[in-house]
């Protein structure tokens, strides 16, 4: 997900604390049984590999109701013979079975522990089926909560969506709920009123009418996360074209209300703009086989893989807004932009545990800036991506909590992005630096993947020693400081509020004539070869000064 911190403060503050939304950014510090449930590899999860999923629901909207079951195959890592499956009160699971037979089910708030009777033999491929069914929690401000939205268009037809970053897929079906381990495949078959339409990832195999219902059959070719499995329904237009890209021929295609099918057909121009810039950037779209989708929907938008769902009113910037204040802000659809980059940062590469979400959000939100650099140039990309610090807070970290399904700070959006800008002034080639993004998403393709092996794959590329500098953005507040004076023509510096062994080299201009300097936390001096000559610190680089 992709919002600046202050705009979802901005959301929550009319709730009072008895209505606050479930979800993404809330503080947290102390945590529950349920919380490590959710969070951990439990030895539950860890003896089986997810392999494939057939989740298969009935959506009653007049009811906000869903009924169905998820046909679960694994393969046996280790023998065991419990199983955790999640699945998210107010839904109830009403039975499992294993090769036809009723299995026994603990139930432990969401975590339920399912009791296999058929001996599990290690490097066999078995399969579960799980039947539930319920009124799901309904989403109070998605997508930051979780949920289903149940919403009418004006034309007061049923408009209904899932979303569920953070509080995560079980809140809607019943899975293994965890970031590290992905599905390899996926069918999504969902049954609606017939005269609505239902959208979810990958491609359409087939519609089966049955009477006042209609079932949708999606079939999704790549490992996906759970969080990125939609469910949209709406009385919905479909439009398309094909995007010429490194791989080839590039399905893209659009569904939208049938009100604003013309508006969209004009607007949606920014999304073939997007994947040119960023598969020139990223490398190729990681999901050439399930196509590109971009959605409409009744919340902002979400990046759920090759299914992007799209609800910023037909307008440029974030609702009509330039969040950078620089103006750059308007030359694109925030949420096509930055919920399409997403495919290669999140989706292409993911964490394994939502403590590490800046590895989706931090290079997503940096993506906005790249994307202005391929169409507006290097000095826009970088007036807009400055213009974001306005919003960062530094209260918190932005790695989050391990193993307990909490993520970190709001600032992994904008400061995250800034301290990849400033990454990328230290690596100071711009052609290197498009080459090492490309190799990251090749490196790391369809992978699910933790903070060190980020960290250690950007050392080795750059060659620099990045862990101080990870250390000092990612895992502390502080800002590092120069601390400098001028006299006599003799500049004195060192960096300060800093953590050990920080030693970043720095961009400088004495009379407009550009320099390095290597500040450490001991002064050093430069001699001024003119008299009164000025001084300027590049603005590129995020870190405060004192003078």
């Amino acid at each position: 997900m992709k919002y600046p911190f202050y705009l979802f403060i901005l959301l929550i503050i009319s709730f009072s604390c008895k209505d606050k939304p479930q979800g993404l950014l809330q503080e947290k510090s102390e945590f529950t049984k349920q919380d490590t449930l959710r969070g951990s590899i439990t030895p539950e999860r860890i003896w089986w590999d997810l392999t494939y999923y057939h989740l298969e629901v009935k959506v009653n909207p007049d009811k906000k109701f869903i009924s169905g079951k998820n046909t679960i195959k694994y393969k046996v890592l280790s023998v065991y013979n419990t199983m955790q499956i999640d699945l998210q009160a107010p839904l109830n699971i009403t039975k499992v079975t294993q090769d036809g037979k009723d299995l026994e089910v603990i139930h432990k708030g969401n975590a339920h522990f399912v009791k296999l009777m058929k001996e599990q033999v290690v490097g066999n491929t078995e399969s579960i089926v799980v039947y539930y069914e319920g009124n799901p929690k309904e989403a109070v401000r998605a997508p930051w909560d979780g949920g289903f939205s149940w919403k009418k268009d004006k034309n007061d037809n049923h408009f209904v969506a899932t979303s569920c970053q953070g509080l995560g897929a079980s809140v809607w079906w019943p899975c293994k709920d965890h970031m590290y381990d992905e599905v390899e495949s996926m069918r999504i078959s969902i049954t609606v009123p017939s005269n609505l339409m239902d959208v979810s990832n990958g491609r359409l195999e087939s519609v089966e009418k049955k009477g006042a219902y209609t079932t949708y059959n999606w079939f999704v070719e790549n490992p996906i996360n759970n969080y990125g499995i939609n469910v949209n329904i709406g009385d919905y237009a479909h439009f398309s074209e094909v995007f010429n890209g490194e791989k080839g021929a590039l399905d893209m295609d659009y569904y939208v209300l049938k009100d604003n099918l013309e508006k969209a057909k004009k607007h949606f121009t920014d999304a073939p703009k997007m994947m040119k810039a960023f598969e020139h950037w990223f490398g190729p779209y990681p999901f050439y086989e399930d196509g590109f989708k971009l959605v409409e929907v009744p919340y902002l938008g979400m990046e759920h893989q090759s299914s992007v769902t799209y609800g910023n009113e037909y307008k440029q910037g974030y609702l009509g807004r330039d969040l950078s204040g620089t103006g750059w802000g308007l030359k694109f659809d925030f949420i096509i932009v930055h919920e399409a980059g997403h495919e290669w940062f999140a989706n292409n590469i993911t964490n394994k545990d939502i403590a590490d979400m800046w590895i989706h959000e931090s290079f997503t939100n940096y993506s906005e800036s790249l994307f202005l650099d391929y169409y507006y140039g290097k000095k826009a990309a970088s007036e807009y991506v400055i213009g974001l610090r306005e919003s960062i807070t530094n209260k918190e970290t932005i790695i989050g909590t391990y193993n307990v399904n909490k993520e970190g700070s709001g600032d992994m959006y904008n400061k995250g992005g800034n301290m990849l800008h400033t990454l990328r002034q230290l690596v100071n080639n711009d052609e290197k630096w498009r080459l090492i993004l490309r190799k990251m998403n090749k490196e790391f393709y369809h992978q699910t993947v933790n903070t060190k092996q980020i960290e250690d794959f950007l050392s080795r590329e750059t060659k620099i020693d990045l862990n101080p500098f990870f250390n000092q953005y990612l895992r502390t507040i502080k800002i590092p400081t120069l601390e400098y004076t001028i006299k006599k023509n003799v500049l004195t510096y060192k960096w300060t509020n800093i953590v050990k062994d920080f030693k970043m080299p720095l961009k400088i201009f004495i009379n407009d004539k550009e320099e390095w300097i290597y500040p450490t936390s001991e002064s050093q001096k430069i001699n001024f070869k003119e008299e009164n000559s000025i001084f300027k610190i590049d603005p590129n680089f995020y870190i405060f000064t004192k003078n």
